[in-house]
């Protein structure tokens, strides 16, 4: 194979990547539309009263999502945006008419907005992000059904529950690493590395619902991730610059709470480009050999947690 042909192969893994991302507004509608078919149809749903029938004109599925949006953008994002560009400049140009000194509007400014985030802003940061934890694996867990069947659920508790503990040290170790690639000296190679980054692990995180329900484990998701690194790229790369808009990390969190719903559902609809490239990305590899060995040290030495690959995920691909 060519190198202009890898080239174009790599390319059209990207793009289709960026597409199945862009369409979870339409999948979602397309899936409760199917839901609310299927519910027709059952006898029971035939039966019911009308009554009954518009008060579940909207399938769980979407009322969920439009509740994301809702707790995230209608409630904390806007009150955000009020206090910032209307509150403040507001009394601001009151204290001006008011003859006030620059200096002790400063010190007013400041104390406003740290009063306002931590008895508004902080508390709900928090509760928000609790909840949509819940929000998000029931969007997840409803498409899947719908499209899937039932979830596939692993051997053990135990096992579970490791699966879940290591993914999370994983997730969090290479979200530190996409930080500190990001302060690298030459500056447009540290963003784009940063960049890269931050695509790969929201694929990640909008994948690995339906994987989980598929009965994944953590190193066969990271070795999909890695080895057909194009098509994520591509997916995650709308969300990492819808995430990076503001300066402000409370903000990007709402703006990201907002997207996500819809990335959950483009990810379990999405068909992924396989075999785009034949060099894996090894991104990964130096967070699981930390999260190994954090692991080992914690539970004992009986084995890699989760059954991760110390070196690298990638290598599983080779092994199968």
């Amino acid at each position: 194979m060519g190198t202009v042909e890898i080239f174009q192969r790599i390319l059209y893994a990207i793009a289709r990547g960026i597409y199945d991302s862009s369409m979870g507004f339409f999948n979602l509608a397309h899936l409760d539309k199917k839901i609310q078919e299927r519910e027709l149809q059952t006898p029971v749903r035939r039966q019911s009263s009308k009554k009954n029938e518009k008060s579940a004109e909207k399938s769980n599925l979407m009322q969920q999502t439009l509740q994301c949006c809702t707790l995230n953008g209608g409630i904390f994002l806007f009150s955000i945006v009020v206090f910032d560009f209307f509150i403040l400049p507001v009394l601001g140009e009151i204290v001006k008419f008011l003859g006030t000194d620059r200096e002790t509007w400063l010190w007013t400014k400041s104390l406003l907005s740290w009063t306002f985030g931590a008895v508004w802003v902080l508390p709900i940061f928090l509760l928000s992000k609790l909840i949509n934890a819940l929000w998000f694996q029931d969007i997840a867990n409803s498409a899947y059904r719908y499209s899937r069947g039932r979830p596939v659920m692993m051997p053990s508790l135990s096992k579970t529950v490791a699966d879940f503990l290591f993914s999370l040290l994983v997730q969090s170790l290479f979200l530190l690493q996409a930080m500190l690639v990001s302060m690298l000296p030459l500056h447009p190679l540290g963003s784009v590395l940063s960049m890269i980054h931050m695509s790969l692990l929201y694929s990640l995180y909008a994948f690995e619902y339906k994987w989980f329900n598929m009965g994944w484990e953590l190193h066969k998701r990271l070795t999909f991730i890695e080895t057909q690194w194009p098509y994520f790229l591509g997916f995650g790369l709308p969300l990492t610059i819808s995430t990076s808009i503001s300066t402000s990390f409370i903000i990007n969190g709402c703006l990201f709470s907002i997207l996500f719903p819809w990335f959950i559902v483009s990810a379990n609809e999405a068909q992924v480009v396989a075999n785009s490239c034949d060099y894996p990305m090894q991104l990964f590899m130096p967070v699981i050999a930390i999260s190994n060995l954090a692991f080992n040290k914690t539970v004992g030495t009986g084995g890699n947690a989760a059954g991760a690959n110390p070196t690298t995920a990638a290598a599983r691909v080779q092994k199968s």
